[in-house]
C-alpha cells in the first residue's frame, strides 16, 4: 500500500512542479431580465506553490524507500 501511495505522490509532485497550478472556468449570470439572459465566463487561476510539489515528491520517495525495507 505504501508503494502505491508513494508512486502517486511522486507523480503529483512532478506534475505540481511542472505546471505550477491550474485554471478553471465558471459561468456567471450578468443580466436575467425575462427572456434576456446574459452571462459571462470567468477564469480562475489556482497557483500551486513549488514547495507543495517538492514536499509531495520527497514524501513519495520516502514512502517508496521505507516500503522496500519492510
Amino acid at each position: 500500500m505504501n508503494k502505491t501511495i508513494g508512486i502517486i505522490l511522486i507523480v503529483l509532485g512532478l506534475v505540481g512542479l511542472a505546471w505550477g497550478g491550474f485554471t478553471y472556468t465558471t459561468r456567471e449570470k450578468v443580466v436575467d431580465i425575462g427572456p434576456i439572459d446574459i452571462s459571462r465566463d470567468k477564469t480562475h487561476n489556482v497557483p500551486l506553490p513549488p514547495i507543495a510539489g517538492a514536499v509531495a515528491l520527497i514524501g513519495g520517495i520516502v514512502l517508496l524507500l521505507t516500503g522496500k525495507k519492510a
